[in-house]
């Protein structure tokens, strides 16, 4: 089973709630960014701005992997840690509210 921790650094930024999460899968408006790494040695640092989020993001991301997939050797997708953390922290705080 691959492991599915968050990197050390993006722990390090939120401990109490990062440190014991495993990842299967992230929304799409939680992406900042996706490195793609080809075997030729170049890479794609793909911002993905809120203009880009407007798009289909979903299917241009399954579009660029189904058309380079045999020279793929790794995609990095980067959080938006502070979107993450604000939703996180909003929703958590609705929540309490709740059940008092």
């Amino acid at each position: 089973m691959p492991d599915r921790k968050l990197p050390q650094e993006l722990i390090d930024f939120w401990p109490e709630v990062f440190e014991d999460l495993e990842i299967d899968v992230v929304p799409v408006e939680y992406l900042h960014s996706i490195i793609v790494e080809f075997d030729d040695g170049i890479s794609w640092n793909i911002d993905l701005t809120e203009q880009a989020k407007e798009a289909d993001l979903e299917g241009a991301i399954t579009d660029l992997v189904d058309e380079y997939q045999q020279e793929i050797v790794n995609i990095d997708f980067r959080l938006d840690i502070e979107r993450v953390k604000k939703d996180v922290s909003k929703r958590t705080n609705h929540f309490l509210k709740k059940k008092r």
